[in-house]
């Protein structure tokens, strides 16, 4: 089926607003322009994303940050959703972007953020020992859950980083614990070892409330000066 150059901005609106209405078909609309069926549901995708505005042809890339990057291809990894739900739901223009992404990711490349001068993502991991871990967490938790700063300054994947500290979040100071053959060393954990894990990694909590609590503090101070 040959292909039209574009369909105006107009006409592609009234085409979407149609078919969402049940007006026309897919098919009808496919075949009023020429198109394949892939592009009209193109159209559908990014209006349901985007609102009206997603119909209009841009000459400019669109940037995504390292984080909105990782947080989508680490949903899809996990089941999250499909490749065109994830899209939908972190605004990207395209499900094939993300699954380029996600190729990137497997093959261990650095994810990068959009735009010149994007900082990277650190994707292959490595092996380490409990006390890393601990000191992993305390680090993530202290500054704010910056995962890939974490995963940069102690060269293991954003993956990890990420992993560790949301399963200690759920579950504790186990939830670190390496509990695969190899590591057997580590189910041994003394409950002096434990609660000296556990210690430190509360003392990177109070000290992340601790900040919170000042910036609120000098937040209510600027709003009663201007009351």
């Amino acid at each position: 089926m040959g292909r039209i150059k574009s369909v105006p901005y107009e006409q592609k609106l009234v085409a979407v607003q149609e078919y969402l209405s049940g007006q026309i078909s897919i098919l009808k609309i496919a075949s009023e322009y020429n198109l394949n069926k892939s592009s009209v549901k193109r159209w559908v995708r990014k209006y349901k994303t985007f609102g009206a505005k997603g119909l209009m042809e841009t000459h400019t890339n669109t940037i995504y940050s390292e984080e909105l990057k990782m947080n989508a291809i680490l949903d899809y990894i996990n089941g999250q959703g499909s490749l065109e739900e994830i899209s939908k739901k972190y605004k990207i223009h395209s499900s094939a972007q993300l699954r380029q992404w996600v190729i990137k990711y497997n093959s261990h490349e650095k994810i990068k953020s959009s735009g010149a001068g994007g900082s990277s993502i650190m994707t292959k991991g490595r092996n380490t020992t409990f006390e890393e871990r601990i000191e992993i967490v305390k680090h993530c938790i202290e500054h704010d859950r910056n995962y890939n700063e974490t995963a940069t300054k102690y060269k293991v994947s954003y993956q990890q980083v990420r992993s560790w500290t949301v399963k200690y979040e759920k579950i504790g100071v186990d939830a670190l614990i390496d509990r695969r053959g190899k590591r057997k060393f580590e189910n041994q954990l003394t409950d002096v070892e434990r609660l000296k894990a556990e210690n430190k990694l509360l003392e990177a909590k109070n000290k992340r409330l601790g900040m919170e609590n000042e910036l609120l503090k000098k937040l209510e101070g600027i709003e009663r000066s201007w009351s």
